[in-house]
């Protein structure tokens, strides 16, 4: 039986920070933060008023203004990193290999800023209960339809094979991934191109998390407003942004010479059927996806590198995943550095995943263990090593990346160095 094998040939990143991957990396790799005081809209009537906002202009980074017209920003994030992701592939997708290049994209709550902005026009700032149709945009349809995202990333990258969203809240980003290399595997496609985005800095969105009071509320010092793992953490902070990558078969890309960053060896997801925004301290749930992930890519925990975390920054989360990763990999957690890059670029919610899967395989292409900013005052419950402030040199030919979600959803993926004998 022949094993088909998914493997990254392509990133784009469209982040805060800076546009494109290169600028990503230098931000993560360099342990900056892009958290800043809220621009995009007056926030000073909340209770969190940080986030990591992109300097994006859908017209200067190559969008035509029909597509930045009828487009709402969480499209515009994924079509510009779709198009940096295929050219870095190499590819061109045209003929049969297009027919066989398929979509599959993340996202967490869509075209939200849009909606909202066209529900404060229609009602007139909810002055009225009955919304007036006539003032609608002509797109309104697609900003309300999550699909739409799939569809612009495939029209922009001429790919006519299956294509999806998947909406599982923050696990959105790896879950994506994940079902792409699914559909390489079973042969539905040689080609997806893959990742998430979402666009969520709104007043809708931020009022949500005021409410639960899930956010940071440093205002005053934004840079170090998240802080992971750190004993003086009190919140996450918003982001927005978009990471699509071009998942290959192997044996094609081989044949063709592409540039492979990493192999998609493992994943798996697991839901704790238990608290909509709540998690168990124990860990378990995270820790059957670590499990599976690893056995799926027949992997032994002590052959981890490197634990990309998902670090929040709230002190349910980070307790909840250090006990995870202790239950999966054992003594061998306390020697594997694990760190997470939301203290720089903010949680994107369904996008962070994919943007840490390309954090990941950028990490293991320079031989850099990333950083957890802002971590200066260690949480004593969280006693495994963080990687505090400063990237360190290192080969990692082994990356575990995991999320979290709202809804409990927990999933795991494990990178490999493309190339190793298949098990």
């Amino acid at each position: 039986m022949v094993t088909r094998r998914a493997v990254l040939t392509g990133i784009g990143v469209t982040a805060p920070g800076g546009i494109g991957r290169k600028p990503f990396w230098d931000l993560i790799s360099s342990g900056t933060t892009a958290t800043r005081t809220i621009t995009q809209f007056d926030a000073s009537g909340h209770r969190c008023r940080v986030a990591a906002e992109c300097d994006f202009d859908p017209l200067a980074h190559g969008l035509t203004q029909q597509e930045a017209r009828r487009t709402d920003r969480v499209s515009q994030l994924a079509m510009v990193s779709a198009r940096e992701a295929v050219e870095d592939s190499g590819l061109t997708l045209d003929g049969g290999l297009a027919e066989r290049t398929g979509v599959a994209i993340g996202s967490a709550v869509g075209g939200t800023t849009t909606m909202e902005r066209e529900y404060a026009v229609l009602s007139n700032s909810g002055a009225d209960w009955v919304v007036d149709p006539a003032y609608a945009v002509p797109h309104l349809y697609d900003y309300f339809l999550p699909s739409s995202i799939a569809s612009e990333v495939a029209r922009t990258t001429g790919a006519l094979g299956p294509a999806t969203v998947v909406s599982t809240g923050c696990t959105s980003g790896i879950d994506s991934v994940g079902y792409a290399a699914e559909l390489i595997q079973e042969g539905e496609a040689d080609v997806v191109i893959t990742g998430a985005t979402d666009a969520p800095i709104s007043p809708i969105t931020l009022t949500c998390f005021d409410i639960i009071k899930a956010t940071s509320t440093r205002n005053d010092d934004p840079a170090t407003a998240c802080r992971p793992f750190d004993r003086t953490r009190n919140g996450l902070i918003l982001g927005e942004g978009a990471a699509v990558l071009v998942l290959e078969e192997y044996e094609h890309a081989r044949r063709r010479g592409a540039h492979i960053y990493a192999e998609v060896a493992g994943y798996a997801s697991r839901c704790n059927a238990f608290h909509m925004t709540g998690l168990k301290p124990d860990g378990r749930e995270m820790a059957d996806a670590i499990d599976a992930a690893l056995a799926g890519a027949r992997v032994s925990p002590d052959a981890v590198d490197y634990v990309n975390a998902h670090g929040s920054g709230t002190k349910q989360n980070d307790r909840h995943e250090t006990a995870a990763v202790k239950r999966s990999l054992g003594q061998h957690a306390y020697r594997t550095p694990m760190s997470g890059i939301k203290a720089m670029v903010g949680h994107s919610l369904g996008a962070i995943g994919s943007i840490e899967i390309a954090a990941c395989a950028l990490a293991m292409e320079h031989g850099v263990v990333l950083p957890t900013a802002n971590l200066q005052e260690p949480d004593p419950e969280c006693d495994l090593d963080y990687v505090p402030r400063e990237a360190r040199e290192g080969r990692l030919d082994t990356v575990l990346t995991v999320g979290s979600g709202f809804g409990g959803f927990q999933s795991a993926m494990v990178l490999t160095k493309a190339g190793r004998d298949a098990a």
